[in-house]
């Protein structure tokens, strides 16, 4: 009954409301910032944010939000950071995470690499379905969004601005294939973005977030 309680939490728009603010920030988020992001009072939000602790959703710690030291620093702030477990419910109950295992464990063995990327790149081109590759990277990050990636833009003082995703769909499985499962998701990602338009899919894996990356194609010139 964990996964149900867990979600059942987020039924109440506050507490999803604050979830969701703190996932999307990718970093430890304290109490104040929180509350006055979502625009409620800070005991509300305390509150909001504890309960979610306590069903698994989000990770509590504390730190000195000053970056300061010793005397006159101020007490540590509690913050907040996305759990890492995964929640899921079916009802009934439904294994499909063994299936998945079971089933890439199988192709690893059998050298299926090359069928499950093309497979993959050609469920990605029909989810795509218009046929016309993204035309950018805001297109990108929306495409990326609909699909539970959560994107992230980084490096644009670089002047090499890349999208990034916190979240890996296919987190559970990669963990115990990551050669395979990430190829694959490459693939994937190529069919969804397109693969010779403005934009591309390359790998460059990161400790917790997905292996792959989306950046401005080399041929494009804006």
């Amino acid at each position: 009954m964990k996964d149900i309680d867990a979600i059942a939490v987020l039924q109440d728009p506050v507490r999803r409301r604050l979830y969701e603010y703190v996932v999307a920030q990718g970093r430890e988020v304290g109490r104040n910032e929180a509350a006055e992001a979502t625009g409620m009072a800070r005991t509300l939000a305390a509150h909001h944010l504890d309960r979610l602790a306590e069903a698994g959703l989000l990770e509590s710690g504390s730190r000195r939000l000053t970056g300061r030291s010793g005397p006159g620093a101020g007490r540590p702030a509690k913050v907040y950071t996305r759990a890492p477990g995964e929640h899921a419910v079916s009802l009934p109950a439904r294994d499909y995470r063994t299936l998945a295992e079971l089933l890439a464990e199988a192709a690893e063995q059998a050298g299926l690499d090359a069928g499950l990327y093309a497979a993959a790149r050609r469920r990605g081109e029909g989810l795509r379905g218009s046929g016309e590759a993204c035309g950018g990277l805001d297109e990108a990050m929306e495409v990326l969004s609909a699909r539970g990636y959560e994107p992230h833009r980084e490096g644009a003082e670089e002047g090499h601005e890349v999208v990034r995703m916190r979240n890996c769909p296919f987190h559970a499985v990669s963990e115990r294939f990551p050669p395979l499962v990430c190829g694959m998701n490459l693939a994937l990602l190529e069919g969804l973005i397109g693969a010779d338009g403005p934009v591309r899919a390359r790998m460059d894996a990161r400790p917790g977030e997905c292996c792959v990356v989306v950046e401005p194609s080399k041929n494009n010139n804006r």
